[in-house]
């Protein structure tokens, strides 16, 4: 029932709104179950009243959960506003590597770290989707081909794109490209 979260700060909200809707309670219902009103489950999920730890026992028993493992459980995604270096998510491998930052079944925005090994391209066949998309290029340098329009953008330089248009990058240099872009709506 744990999701990657950051422990920098606990959100007693979204963490009763995560355990409530897991254990597919409306809030409506658990209020009714736990004795209080739905108005005290509302003002607790949106931050705007801290239980004592006696009515948040007798609410958690409702789910049920300890107030032990609701408070040991991770951050629900959603809510999660940081990411280490290590909590990108990885979803592709080889001389094109991509780390998402987050879930994007949570969002709208799609953030990634690109990698492009000397050479790398991101094939023959122009890709297209229903998106735009930007980026700057942190290292390295990077040919992008949108629709007849190509340039070889280097350290510093960005793009911006309706995605729909056909698209490719390509790595020319001896040194691996490193990309922070986003898209929206995301893509992979």
């Amino acid at each position: 029932m744990s999701s990657p979260s950051s422990k920098d700060e606990f959100d007693l909200g979204a963490q009763l709104r995560f355990v409530r809707q897991n254990a597919g309670l409306s809030q409506r219902e658990l209020a009714k179950r736990a004795g209080v009103t739905n108005a005290a489950i509302s003002l607790i999920e949106n931050n705007q009243s801290s239980p004592s730890v006696s009515s948040l026992k007798k609410i958690l028993e409702v789910i049920p959960i300890s107030l032990t493992d609701f408070f040991s459980l991770e951050a629900p995604e959603e809510s999660r506003v940081f990411f280490k270096a290590n909590d990108l998510m990885p979803i592709t491998q080889g001389e094109v590597k991509y780390r998402q930052v987050g879930d994007m079944r949570f969002h709208n925005l799609q953030i990634l770290h690109e990698h492009y090994a000397p050479g790398a391209d991101t094939g023959r066949a122009m890709l297209q989707h229903e998106s735009e998309e930007g980026g700057i290029v942190i290292s390295g340098s990077i040919e992008l081909t949108v629709g007849d329009q190509k340039m070889i953008l280097k350290e510093g330089d960005a793009y911006l794109f309706d995605s729909r248009k056909p698209h490719r990058f390509r790595n020319p240099g001896k040194e691996v490209c490193v990309i922070i872009s986003a898209c929206t709506p995301p893509y992979l």
